[in-house]
């Protein structure tokens, strides 16, 4: 690396700073650099985008003697003296003074004994808490800590900028702001100019600054204003990485793809009078369909009859008849001599799916040419891990015959020996726990074993609530259907956070009066069995406890996860048919099961559970005719837990408790477990950027398609085969 690079294209730029390990930088000593790899920095590259965590702003400093008993701020003190003891309760407690030009400040930390070493006399720290009331004095008890400097040597005042960058360090690390920063310097000063892949157009459309501007104002701001300008910049750029990955991959999918023309959903969408067994089970259900299903409906039909295979995400709530969507879709792509599969994450899913789909084909038959035999019902085939080998042996022989028409399965319909002869319309439900791999494979299926077939439409279904800025980093190559409006005759469920134990004994009663009214409900329980170290209701025992106290006298049943399939299937059939009261369950019951006469839900711990969780589990209830109940147990051990079980309280629309989960937890968890091709976000907020996200899906449209496959945008191109997972890359840059 030399001192002074020449700019270069971008990617080039970058994968050189990849390739400099930071031990090359004057300043990383051995010390520095074992401190860096704990914090996984290995290369220039990674120190560069090593952002900082936050700022201060000493032009808006707040001096300790300002301070009031209530305010929580941050200050820059030095340590004067630090001491440590024991309490009579025997817990470590470490005291310190700290100061700065205008008075001193008490600080005290419980059981966190290490902060001896990390705060030794002269060490200067930004110090983050509320000030409390001690003895008549102010203080502030386990405060977040960033350390700047360890010593008065260190001449921070010769060195800290106006608006000074607190960089991700930890007391086990012995690494401070101040040593980041200096080699952060050293690394900017070496690393020249930044060539800028980003086209001219779309950075000046947007107001965004140029790549060597953010990259250096990010970590040396001259000003509050410089520095969002930089992270505006390079959040976007992340976003648009991602966004452009997304597209690229629909675009190598459908460069390849050879679509299959569903002729008879066109018939469908068009209110055919044709008939079939899509039109025969619009002809029988029970219930039109509503406005926001019919339209759906619509799109999907829509996509099914173009040359393009379907590539769509259908999104709602829980109870909003996603199920009877699917289903006719399926039903009108096997009228056209096409097969069906519904693919689902859970045994008790699949059979739940497949129980509706019967239920709901019931009136169906296949007539006979013949004429001698009385017509064949329609089959819902079921394939799980646990069917038996001869039933098994016959579903694949009749899958790929093509005998058999709809099959519902877990990964199993993914295993080698499993084969399609025509498969049209592959359905995934509950999308966010299956990869883009096992879409991929899916839809593998329907190209045969040696690949010379078309390939099938893809629906991907969940009843998660994802906020719209969510859906488009996570699904930006699916186009997106919602059904937002639930049927008629849905009750409303009221929901209770029983937070007292007078509070939960209204929630048991509340049980029995159902139960005597004829009705039936659910206990919910987070574990299986008891835990040696967590403080967790197990449903084995609390089934045990409910039948001899709350519950006594009622018919209870137990379901969870560990259970025989045969044993899961006879409990929830007698559920089903109303020779059990109440089941006392874990989460298997989260998705799929639909028992109408359920009327109240009761989860124990609920604090223990997300926001999604919870709506999920509550949507159990509230499926019929009858209103109903659901009672959240326990105490909430955090604010944030509080804020989710109000929140529950306080809506039952699952997109709006989506963004307070959003708004709560993060993108880290909405985005769930890392999938092939996205990029870690270090800046960009799905809470707080939906305009950068909106903007970076425009623009990586519009770049796909005025430069297929980045051709001509080499800059752009470079960057994502560097920062893109290797086999993402190698998918998306084949050619």
């Amino acid at each position: 690396m030399s001192d002074a690079a020449p700019a270069a294209t971008s990617g080039r730029r970058l994968r050189a700073l990849d390739a400099v390990s930071v031990e090359r930088l004057h300043r990383a000593t051995p010390k520095k650099v074992a401190a860096l790899k704990t914090l996984g920095i290995a290369t220039v590259l990674d120190l560069l985008t090593t952002y900082p965590r936050r700022y201060l702003d000493r032009t808006r400093k707040l001096d300790v003697v300002d301070l009031d008993v209530g305010d929580e701020v941050t200050i820059l003190a030095t340590v004067a003296s630090v001491t440590t003891r024991t309490t009579r309760q025997g817990r470590s407690m470490v005291e310190a003074t700290v100061t700065d030009a205008s008075g001193a400040l008490s600080v005290v930390f419980f059981n966190q004994p290490w902060r001896v070493k990390q705060l030794g006399e002269g060490t200067l720290a930004l110090f983050f808490g509320k000030v409390g009331d001690y003895r008549g004095g102010r203080q502030m008890a386990n405060p977040v800590v960033d350390v700047v400097a360890l010593s008065p040597d260190d001449h921070v005042s010769d060195k800290m900028l106006r608006i000074v960058p607190i960089y991700p360090t930890s007391g086990k690390v012995r690494l401070t702001s101040l040593d980041f920063g200096e080699l952060i310097d050293e690394a900017l000063t070496r690393a020249g100019v930044f060539e800028d892949p980003l086209p001219e157009p779309i950075r000046s459309s947007l107001d965004l600054c140029d790549r060597t501007t953010a990259m250096v104002q990010i970590h040396r701001p001259a000003s509050v204003e410089f520095q969002q300008a930089a992270r505006r910049r390079l959040a976007f750029d992340e976003l648009l990485r991602l966004q452009l990955a997304l597209q690229l991959r629909r675009a190598v999918i459908d460069d390849e793809a050879l679509g299959i023309v569903h002729e008879r959903c066109r018939d469908v969408a068009q209110g055919s009078s044709t008939p079939g067994f899509a039109r025969a089970l619009l002809e029988q259900l029970p219930f039109p369909l509503t406005q926001a299903q019919d339209r759906v409906l619509r799109e999907i039909l829509g996509d099914l009859s173009s040359n393009q295979p379907m590539h769509r995400l259908l999104q709602g709530d829980v109870g909003s008849g996603k199920t009877v969507v699917a289903l006719l879709a399926l039903l009108a792509v096997i009228d056209g001599g096409y097969q069906g599969a519904l693919m689902v994450p859970t045994e008790v899913l699949a059979e739940q799916h497949a129980q509706s789909l019967r239920s709901l084909c019931a009136g169906l038959t296949i007539p006979r040419s013949d004429g001698l035999f009385a017509d064949q019902p329609f089959e819902v085939a079921l394939l799980t891990s646990k069917t038996p080998a001869s039933e098994r042996r016959r579903l694949l022989s009749g899958l790929a015959d093509g005998s058999v028409s709809l099959v519902v399965g877990t990964h199993a319909l993914l295993s080698d020996g499993v084969s399609f002869a025509h498969l049209g319309l592959a359905v995934i439900d509950e999308q966010h726990r299956f990869g883009v791999e096992q879409r991929a494979a899916l839809r593998a299926k329907g190209r045969g074993a040696d690949g010379s077939g078309r390939d099938p439409d893809l629906l991907v279904m969940t009843a998660t609530p994802i906020p719209r800025t969510a859906a488009m980093v996570l699904f930006g190559d699916l186009d997106r259907s919602v059904i937002d409006v639930l049927p008629p005759g849905r009750t409303p469920i009221v929901t209770t956070w029983a937070s007292t134990p007078l509070l939960e004994e209204a929630a048991w009663e509340s049980v029995r009066r159902a139960i005597a009214s004829g009705r039936q409900a659910y206990v919910v329980c987070p574990l299986v069995e008891a835990s040696a170290t967590l403080d967790v209701t197990a449903v084995t025992e609390e089934v045990e406890r409910l039948a001899a106290q709350e519950l006594a006298g009622l018919r209870l049943g137990l379901l969870h996860g560990q259970m025989r399939a045969d044993e899961r299937r006879i409990v929830m059939e007698a559920f089903r048919s109303g020779a059990l009261d109440v089941l006392v369950a874990t989460t298997v019951i989260e998705v799929g099961v639909d028992v109408p006469n359920a009327t109240v839900m009761v989860i124990e711990d609920a604090a223990r559970f997300g926001i999604a969780q919870l709506h999920q589990l509550r949507g159990r209830v509230g499926r019929g005719a009858h209103a109903s109940q659901c009672f959240l147990l326990g105490d909430a051990p955090t604010t944030d837990a509080t804020r989710r079980l109000r929140a529950l309280e306080a809506s039952t629309d699952g997109f709006e408790l989506a963004e307070v989960d959003l708004d709560l937890r993060g993108e880290g968890t909405i985005l769930g477990a890392r999938q092939r091709g996205e990029s870690d976000l270090a800046l960009a907020s799905l809470a707080r950027d939906g305009d950068l996200i909106d903007a970076a899906n425009v623009a990586a449209v519009a770049l796909c398609r005025d430069f297929p496959f980045l051709v001509g945008l080499e800059g752009l191109a470079d960057e994502l085969r560097l920062l893109l997972d290797a086999e993402e890359a190698d998918f998306l840059f084949k050619s």
